[in-house]
């Protein structure tokens, strides 16, 4: 069965190449999987409706076979959205949501606050095949009322990994090249550290 990722960035990333995500899809396409990588419409002043056609746009170009979906801050939210509107349709079979930043940060800077994402478990189960995985920092600037497992992961009832001083998960938190996530990718019983 073939299998394609979707990578979604988050807010102001005009995918560097030093990026965890950019080494995650260089190292996938490597080992000859397909991946979806695009760079979302005005990252640094994001229209919610805007990221949402993109995403669509994308994921109908996902096809039939395992759909994988690996998204960082922003762009998961985004992926919270697009399966709130029933956007996710077929559903993907794996979600790996990192470091989603918190409703009351989000809803504190105007450029993003429209990003402010429904807490909807009964449309993340319907927008996936299989559990969606989290992975927070508990020491993330933008998830200030509490690490994200706490604020995603027990209300959607989500898996999840919490990583200790991690910050946002970023180059300048030392997330360059990440070789749990590609392990977590190629195999989804790997636990991300």
């Amino acid at each position: 069965m073939s299998r394609r990722f979707l990578v979604l960035h988050g807010w102001e990333n005009r995918r560097p190449p030093e990026h965890w995500q950019w080494h995650l899809v260089d190292a996938l396409r490597a080992s000859g999987e397909q991946v979806l990588y695009p760079q979302l419409p005005s990252p640094d002043h994001p229209v919610l409706d805007d990221w949402l056609e993109a995403f669509r746009a994308e994921w109908l170009q996902m096809g039939d076979g395992e759909r994988v979906v690996v998204t960082h801050s922003l762009g998961g939210l985004l992926w919270l959205h697009a399966a709130h509107r029933g956007l996710v349709d077929p559903p993907a079979d794996r979600v790996l949501l990192v470091a989603p930043p918190s409703p009351g940060v989000t809803a504190a800077i105007p450029a993003i606050a429209e990003f402010v994402a429904p807490v909807d478990p009964a449309s993340v189960r319907s927008a996936s095949r299989t559990a969606v995985r989290l992975v927070a920092s508990d020491a993330d600037v933008y998830s200030t009322e509490g690490i994200a497992h706490a604020l995603y992961g027990e209300p959607l009832g989500l898996d999840g990994d919490v990583l200790s001083g991690a910050g946002h998960l970023t180059i300048e938190d030392g997330f360059g090249s990440w070789p749990a996530v590609l392990a977590w990718a190629l195999d989804p019983a790997t636990r991300i550290a």
